[in-house]
């Protein structure tokens, strides 16, 4: 900080911009990958500013910060790997095709319990590869729009956003506040969300009814459908699965998410503790414990690696003073009756925002300067976060050009990219602004 020091704020304040704009510019048009970015950017910048003899220093410090944060995220991913190998998830989705029957609006809710059952492993990707393929074929045999099936899946997968997905942990990672300071108080808003969610599933469900009402009735074998009438073949038995251990591994699991919400102890321990016992039992040979480590371990250490290079960018921008003379110098452009609305302003607009900003340009980019200039309003940086979350690539990420699960879900519905954002987007822009209204009704951002 003291060569810091030795610059005008102005100076600091433009180097700040210039470093996250920068930034935002190589990974938005694909010139870095979002790891390289963090790391290359501010390493180079701090260095232009004449400030590189700190850049050490500072880069260990963010790194040790964000240390416990991915050290969550690398055992949480492999902990629901495991479980879901070992066949946690296959009843859920026996029980729920069992549940829908072959009423519309039964079969769009039975899709968003699914996918929100799914989603509880926090990967969008599988959440889509397991529900899509698993309710097309109804979709397809009753000739309802595949549209709505997107849209379902999307509502549900966004809404659930808990403290070992990518976006609660940018955020705290980013501000450095634990996921469950941000997470635990967001519940109630959470629940509203989830009724938004059932209530949209249903009408969609009925509108599809009343449209296939008014249509002659045409029945439709989905493509490879097999005998079963189910669009597969019925596969055989899984040799990872595990069936006689289901109720522990789901009391485990249970345990898990209680302790998380609880806050009795720290999530990185949790997990790695919930890891290896569910391992150990599932799998006790160690050469079938090294196959399901490898089996997960690549989306798991792909996540670590942008955290830890996000511990260096914040460690830079922070430990050189950039961020602090940025958000000084904003404060200044925020008209002053505006400044405690600010996670308003955050919670509305976080929803059409992903599809301009990718995740880890806005939580590292963008919001550590939010929760700044809130700050200087005397707003908790712990709001900016939660206004982020009701939509920034969590209700919003199954509609951003700039996430792959789009892209997956769309395809595997079998529907136009475009047909999907145009049917989702209000939608998902409609579960937004209800959690925020409940956001504000319960005290947790103002106006």
């Amino acid at each position: 900080m003291l060569a810091a020091a030795a610059l005008p704020p102005a100076a600091l304040a433009l180097g700040a911009l210039a470093i996250i704009g920068v930034m935002l510019a190589v990974i938005l048009t694909n010139r870095l990958s979002p790891l390289a970015a963090m790391i290359l950017v501010p390493v180079i910048g701090a260095a232009a500013l004449g400030l590189g003899a700190g850049v050490p220093g500072w880069i260990i410090a963010g790194v040790t910060k964000i240390a416990p944060v991915a050290g969550m995220f690398v055992f949480a991913i492999l902990f629901f790997g495991v479980v879901s190998d070992a066949g946690l998830l296959a009843p859920l989705v026996g029980g729920v095709l069992r549940l829908v029957g072959r009423k519309p609006s039964r079969i769009t809710m039975g899709t968003a319990l699914l996918a929100l059952l799914i989603h509880l492993d926090g990967s969008g990707a599988v959440c889509f590869l397991i529900t899509v393929p698993a309710m097309l074929p109804l979709y397809d045999q009753l000739g309802m729009d595949r549209r709505v099936l997107a849209c379902c899946a999307s509502l549900a997968a966004g809404v659930n956003f808990l403290p070992w997905t990518g976006p609660t942990l940018r955020a705290s990672a980013a501000l450095h506040i634990p996921t469950v300071q941000i997470f635990t108080p967001m519940l109630p808003v959470q629940l509203v969300g989830l009724v938004f969610v059932f209530g949209a599933a249903w009408w969609m469900g009925r509108r599809e009814e009343r449209r296939l009402a008014a249509m002659p009735l045409v029945q439709t074998e989905p493509e490879d459908a097999g005998a079963t009438g189910t669009g597969t073949a019925s596969p055989g038995p899984d040799p990872l699965h595990r069936p006689r251990l289901f109720w522990l591994n789901l009391a485990i699991t249970l345990a898990v998410i209680g302790l998380m919400v609880s806050g009795v102890a720290e999530p990185a321990v949790i997990f790695m503790v919930a890891f290896a016992l569910v391992l150990t039992i599932n799998y006790p040979n160690a050469e079938e414990q090294r196959a399901q480590i490898e089996a997960h371990a690549r989306p798991a250490m792909m996540m670590a690696g942008v955290l830890f290079a996000a511990g260096a960018f914040t460690g830079i921008m922070n430990g050189a003073g950039l961020i602090h003379a940025l958000a000084q110098s904003s404060v200044a452009l925020v008209p002053p009756g505006m400044g405690r609305s600010l996670p308003l302003l955050v919670a509305v607009t976080s929803m059409p925002l992903s599809v301009v900003f990718d995740p880890d340009s806005f939580y590292f980019g963008v919001l550590p300067v939010v929760a700044q200039v809130a700050g200087h309003f005397g707003v908790p940086p712990v709001q900016v976060a939660q206004a982020a979350l009701l939509g920034m690539h969590t209700v919003g990420f199954p509609i951003s050009p700039l996430t792959p699960a789009t892209f997956l879900v769309a395809g595997l519905s079998r529907i136009d990219l475009g047909a999907h954002q145009r049917f989702a987007f209000p939608w998902l822009l409609g579960a937004t602004l209800v959690m925020t209204l409940a956001a504000l009704a319960i005290g947790l951002i103002g106006l």
